[in-house]
């Protein structure tokens, strides 16, 4: 049943709209319809997804997929790296289990897998159908021509940079609000190889994990859309109609390339994430350390986190979040735009159950579940720079706005998500 602190979520809905509308460009032209729409289509969405029995149980069948490919890469990872990959068998005394669980190990090689796993789907043109079917659902419903919709589309699947690959040919013709919209939607969401990651990091404190986060990357692409076109609104005049040839696309010349070069992005991919978070761990562990040596604040020292958690706190309440729940919550937000949502996801997942309310865990897995952070935007200038050279300094320009736009997308969602009954999760 509805709650009052369902209508609590309202309040995040309401001041994130008027933010973006009073950071438009040109605050006349705000899209109504558009706006509607896209949290129409969220809440739909959700409530099938979880409410529809038969969509349910496919989602739970989505859940034991993820299991079983994690089973099956540590089979992969325990070959290669024996004991060191946390198998139970171990060749000496376990003084704390948890410990077991290393993130070079656990998580990064599941990248991998997925990836190959993606390139051989669309090779097979499994992938390649689910994405044109996003696409004309995005072209339908939120009005996008045919290139930016089968890219959003081809974002939500595989990833913030490799989604506008398959339009390379189209984005030095896009106008301006539809450039904006890529990259804003691209850090809306996750790509699938993270989705699985943040599964395996989650699984054991968050109920149907696969589920959340799976729903989580695909209706946050409307949010993504939605405060796009207000912060940077649509100019007809500025978009000629092109048609669009769905064979300019990734090609693959057999089932065994396909594997090895997803295999090899797949590399790429974990290797960049494990540097990055190499690096932004250890700032941040510098910058306590400057921290921690000023004086105590109201009897506790200062910290990044804690620093983030009383800025970020009132947002966390207003999508949704209990008071109680609030400076953690705020914490785990600025912990992810300033150190990517991995960091931001181990942290959640490594809150005892006892410590968050289940409602809010669920919020915050929508909430952090995107790539919307400080690292995405040196990524989006350099691929960005390899795919439009000549928008370069377009792109540099409004690259810290699609940041600002695809951090408050989640918070859109995870809005969405607070204003549904918590039964309809199994809370």
């Amino acid at each position: 049943m509805f709650q009052p602190e369902n209508a609590q979520s309202l309040v995040g809905l309401a001041l994130i709209l008027a933010l973006c509308w009073g950071l438009s460009e040109n605050r006349e032209r705000f899209p109504w319809k558009l706006v509607l729409g896209a949290l129409v289509i969220q809440a739909v969405l959700v409530l099938a997804l979880f409410g529809a029995p038969p969509l349910r149980a496919a989602l739970i069948a989505v859940g034991a997929a993820v299991d079983g490919l994690a089973a099956s890469t540590q089979a992969g990872v325990s070959f290669v790296f024996g004991f060191l990959s946390g198998v139970p068998d171990q060749p000496y005394a376990v003084q704390n289990p948890g410990g077991l669980f290393i993130f070079a190990f656990r998580v990064l090689p599941v990248i991998l897998v997925v990836c190959a796993l993606a390139a051989l789907l669309w090779h097979w043109r499994i992938l390649k159908w689910i994405t044109q079917g996003f696409g004309f659902i995005f072209e339908k419903t939120m009005g996008l021509r045919g290139a930016p919709a089968l890219a959003t589309a081809a974002t939500v699947f595989m990833g913030q940079i490799e989604g506008p690959i398959f339009i390379r040919s189209y984005l030095a013709s896009l106008s301006r609000s539809e450039l904006f919209l890529l990259i804003a939607v691209g850090m809306s969401c996750v790509s699938g190889s993270t989705m699985v990651a943040y599964v395996t990091i989650l699984k054991d404190v968050l109920p149907n994990a696969a589920a959340h986060v799976l729903t989580a990357s695909i209706i946050s692409a409307p949010a993504g859309v939605m405060l796009a076109r207000i912060l940077v609104p649509r100019n007809p005049r500025m978009e000629e109609a092109k048609d669009l040839d769905p064979t300019a696309s990734k090609v693959y010349e057999s089932s065994i390339d396909a594997l090895i070069k997803g295999t090899t992005d797949g590399l790429q991919i974990a290797l960049n994430v494990g540097a990055t978070l190499i690096v932004f761990v250890a700032l941040a562990a510098m910058v306590n350390g400057v921290l921690g040596m000023l004086p105590p604040v109201a009897g506790a020292p200062l910290s990044l986190e804690r620093i983030l958690g009383m800025i970020f706190a009132p947002l966390a309440w207003a999508i949704g979040v209990p008071w109680h729940d609030a400076p953690t919550a705020g914490s785990l937000l600025g912990v992810k735009l300033v150190l990517t949502e991995f960091t931001a996801f181990i942290k959640l997942g490594a809150i005892p159950l006892a410590e968050m309310d289940p409602r809010s865990r669920v919020i915050m897995t929508y909430a952090l579940c995107g790539f919307a952070n400080i690292a995405s935007v040196g990524m989006n200038v350099a691929g960005y720079t390899v795919l439009v050279p000549e928008r370069r300094a377009e792109v540099i320009g409004m690259v810290w706005k699609a940041m600002f736009a695809g951090f408050l997308a989640t918070c859109v969602t995870a809005s969405v998500v607070g204003l549904l009954p918590p039964s309809l999760f199994g809370g």
